[in-house]
């Protein structure tokens, strides 16, 4: 398949910089929609329900890996990533998904695991099977071990998932995981390493994918000597735990993400953005210089409280980590290893009063926003049974660390009963839960109160509205408890956590999360005007 020309296909924006305000979607793959009924989400399923993606708006996908892959980390532990998983579908599916996309005005960025593979790789096959200091094994980061015979880890990193971040093999020697034993770290120093990441690039970007999702993109370097870090409790990837952990942020990235850049830039229109658990905003900005990523997640939305003070500090600090590169910021709420913002506000009623007014503060800031599937339904976190959970986290933490399955139930689309239209089977991969049928899509649809609704207004108004014009932001007064903010064009956001209604300002109404016609704005609740 040759390359995509953008000006062949109906995009809203053909320019080379789309991605600067773009509105992605994300898809959990195995959670979003299953197409051929054995309970799994796959490529056919998306492709079912492209027509819904289209009609909420969103100028992107992101998809989660859907790669060859014994799903030790549901498809983050990746075998084979020039290839699809048969549980997915196959390369003429995703071949024919990209094409519906791409007519439909939807770009498509697919995910890039470039730390580690699978076990079942073959390069990690081969490194078994060929021995200590074989050029196979130097392909990752295999050590002789400490004390007597080797017996003790090389050193004291621990592993995200829990445990010692190190696996004995046979002979004697260790091997590097950062996540499970599973995935074991590739050496990027190896130039075949870094090479071989180039040619998956290109064999997707060849395709016609518009771009990457660089999953943990402040991995990849190792400081010489591999030393021990300093030891800490939470030993997890969605953190910051400073300069004391040796497992992330070494200076050496940066190297991997020009040579990212560079093969990007032979395709243009393309980009990339990286998952960097980074809280200092200096070294998150150093992942946005001209030759490295366009765009990196900024997690401080989606960590803050609902408290005004938290809110107003992750808005000024993300933009303040952009102010000196040439990125826009670029705002997350929800995502497949975080709780869902509709269950992290407080759930039930309060939760999703607080995640409506969130979406409009959202998608008022400048730059990218990123969609997690079922955010446009408010779909909340679920409590499933011990005996349902999937998560690695689970086991590998002595079931002490329930993990993420809760944030990853299936999409409900229609109907009073599990599986909801997500599968043609009432059994899912992760159960779904009773008394879903008034959040599936078709329930809302044409339901002009709806969450559903309140995101494809949103969305609409974002992409045609002059208000949203300018990448700029300006703080303007807002009574106590409130936050407010003007952008260049002349949209004003106001979000309201003062525990009770507060006047509306000066302006047109474009857009509100709440009933605004008494000329106030309850609380836990935001409001879009043009002033």
């Amino acid at each position: 398949m040759t390359p995509v020309d953008p000006a062949q296909t109906p995009f809203r924006r053909t320019d080379a910089d789309w991605w600067r305000d773009a509105v992605f979607y994300q898809v959990y793959i195995r959670s979003f929609a299953d197409g051929n009924g054995d309970g799994v989400g796959d490529l056919a399923g998306i492709r079912a329900h492209l027509p819904h993606l289209a009609a909420l708006g969103v100028d992107a996908l992101w998809i989660t890996p859907f790669y060859p892959s014994p799903m030790a980390d549901h498809g983050y532990d990746v075998a084979d990533p020039r290839d699809v998983e048969p549980v997915f579908g196959d390369l003429a599916e995703f071949d024919a998904l990209l094409a519906e996309a791409h007519a439909l005005g939807i770009r498509v960025t697919v995910d890039l695991v470039p730390n580690h593979s699978s076990h079942q790789h073959e390069w990690f096959e081969a490194a078994l099977a060929a021995g200590p200091g074989s050029p196979e094994r130097a392909r990752y980061l295999f050590r002789d071990g400490r004390g007597p015979d080797g017996a003790e880890p090389p050193n004291n990193w621990p592993s995200v998932f829990g445990g010692p971040a190190w696996t004995r093999v046979p002979d004697g020697q260790w091997y590097l995981h950062i996540f499970a034993p599973e995935q074991p770290d590739l050496d990027f120093t190896n130039p075949e390493v870094l090479a071989d990441l180039e040619t998956t690039m290109r064999f997707w970007l060849d395709r016609g994918v518009d771009g990457f999702r660089i999953d943990v993109a402040h991995g990849m370097a190792k400081p010489e000597g591999l030393p021990d870090m300093e030891p800490m409790e939470d030993t997890g990837l969605l953190d910051d735990h400073g300069p004391g952990d040796h497992r992330f942020d070494n200076d050496g990235v940066h190297e991997v993400h020009r040579r990212i850049r560079a093969v990007l830039d032979e395709y243009p229109g393309t980009m990339a953005v990286g998952e960097v658990w980074v809280s200092d905003d200096d070294r998150l900005a150093q992942y946005l210089r001209p030759d490295e990523l366009q765009l990196a997640f900024n997690f401080k939305l989606l960590t803050a409280d609902w408290d005004v003070d938290e809110l107003r500090d992750a808005v000024v600090h993300s933009l303040a980590t952009v102010a000196g590169t040439p990125a826009p910021a670029c705002w997350v709420l929800s995502n497949h290893d975080r709780p869902r913002h509709v269950t992290r506000y407080g759930g039930g009623e309060v939760g999703t009063r607080r995640a409506r007014a969130a979406a409009l503060l959202q998608l008022a800031l400048p730059g990218a926003a990123y969609l997690y599937n079922g955010d446009e339904l408010g779909m909340p976190d679920v409590d499933l049974p011990d005996e349902a959970l999937q998560d690695p986290i689970w086991e590998r933490s002595g079931h002490t660390e329930r993990g993420r399955d809760a944030c990853r139930i299936p999409v409900p689309w229609s109907g009073t009963a599990p599986s909801y239209g997500f599968s043609s089977r009432a059994e899912t991969w992760l159960p779904m839960p009773e008394g879903w049928g008034p959040l599936t899509a078709a329930a809302q649809e044409d339901d002009p109160g709806s969450v559903l609704s309140l995101y494809r207004a949103a969305l609409a108004l974002r992409r045609t509205s002059p208000a949203f014009a300018g990448e700029g932001l300006d703080w303007v007064p807002a009574p106590d408890g409130c936050l407010a903010f003007r952008r260049p064009g002349g949209l004003v956001c106001l979000l309201n956590l003062s525990g009770a209604p507060v006047p509306l300002p000066e302006g047109r109404v474009l857009l509100a999360s709440a009933d605004t016609a008494d000329g106030l704005l309850p609380d836990d609740a935001a409001v879009w005007l043009h002033a």
